[in-house]
């Protein structure tokens, strides 16, 4: 299984970053086969809304790495920060450019699952924005991919899991990572196997 960890924050060594490479080493305890892919925002370079196009015949590298990344996946994690009771506006200038007609292939025959990230007791509402809009594109352009309904709230990101991106040892949060992962992968198992 193709999997890529979508880490939205563009903060040099963010915790939103933190919290999806220790989600990519629980992917990959599960199953060695599963070829996981992570890709951040610190060299975000999509334009904003009404400053320029994202040009399929000219990407820049960052575009090109990001979307390769994503076509080539089964299962797409959003790992989103919260900010002041909502995501970061970086993740929604990504989602009108490439929620266009040129790309609208990244939106089909996929798994789409959330988590938000939080300092504090947050991330659910940043999950929930992100799942949100992409439910509104797969539906709008009438395309076939699953988005998931569990979402993963990472509390306390900085105290659960070190800079080496391993646990700090909190059980709850541990167990919390670990069935939002066997979700994503049981929901993304079912779904190939549907479409075989």
């Amino acid at each position: 299984m193709n999997i890529s960890i979508i880490c939205t924050s563009p903060r040099e060594g963010s915790q939103t970053l933190r919290f999806g490479q220790y989600l990519k080493s629980i992917f990959e305890n599960q199953d060695a086969e599963n070829k996981i892919s992570i890709i951040d925002f610190e060299d975000f370079d999509i334009p904003a809304i009404g400053k320029g196009k994202v040009d399929p015949n000219n990407l820049s590298d960052y575009q090109s790495k990001l979307i390769q990344i994503w076509a080539k996946s089964d299962l797409i994690v959003f790992c989103s920060p919260e900010y002041n009771w909502t995501t970061n506006g970086e993740i929604f200038i990504m989602f009108d450019q490439l929620g266009s007609k040129n790309f609208e292939y990244l939106f089909e025959n996929k798994v789409f699952a959330f988590a938000g990230v939080s300092s504090g007791r947050g991330g659910k509402i940043a999950a929930l924005d992100v799942s949100k809009v992409v439910n509104k594109l797969v539906s709008f352009q009438n395309k076939l991919s699953i988005v998931s309904s569990k979402i993963y709230e990472s509390h306390e990101t900085g105290k659960n899991i070190q800079e080496d991106f391993k646990s700090t040892g909190n059980i709850a949060f541990e167990a919390g990572v670990l069935n939002f992962v066997q979700y994503s992968l049981a929901l993304t198992n079912k779904w190939i196997r549907s479409n075989a």
